[in-house]
């Protein structure tokens, strides 16, 4: 079997529901290809608003409407800035909570490089800069790289927490 292994009463598949799921919650955020794209050149330098538009080949309205809603939920700061006789603009700054998007992007570049790119790989490499040792994202213990099949889930809620959420969710029960 090559699935994780669901401990406790998240082993009966129709015990729980993911109502609450964190994915699905992080795709309500950065699930457009825009919204990415702006959030990988924010991660190679890009900070002004006419920069994303052209750099990720998006019309204006669009990189309005993606930066607005990354700021509003806080991936970005706007800060204010002022070229010699022209009108206050705004940049727009990785928080900390943009920054730690950075291993999901990452790893999404690694996959693409994977099985997208062909034998040559993807377009950019990357590297450690103090060493030159070359990066990769995985899912790691303390010790150790996890595959798929020896990962744990656990319950961070109870069973009875459960059947409330699945209760609440369930058409038939309202």
């Amino acid at each position: 079997m090559h699935a994780a292994r669901l401990d406790g009463f998240l082993a009966d598949r129709d015990a729980w529901q993911a109502s609450q799921c964190s994915i699905a919650k992080a795709m309500d955020v950065v699930g457009t290809r825009s919204a990415m794209l702006i959030l990988r050149e924010a991660y190679y330098g890009t900070t002004r608003f006419d920069d994303f538009a052209r750099r990720v080949g998006i019309t204006e309205a669009v990189a309005a409407a993606r930066l607005r809603e990354l700021t509003a939920e806080g991936l970005f700061a706007r800060r204010p800035y002022k070229k010699p006789g022209q009108r206050t603009r705004y940049e727009y700054i990785l928080t900390e909570k943009g920054r730690d998007l950075l291993p999901a992007v990452l790893a999404l570049m690694q996959w693409g490089d994977k099985y997208l790119q062909g034998e040559r790989g993807g377009p950019l490499g990357l590297s450690d800069d103090a060493t030159g040792d070359p990066v990769r994202v995985e899912v790691r213990s303390t010790e150790r790289e996890v595959p798929l099949e020896e990962l744990r889930l656990t319950p961070n809620f109870t069973e009875e927490q459960a059947r409330r959420a699945m209760r609440r969710t369930d058409p038939a029960n309202r």
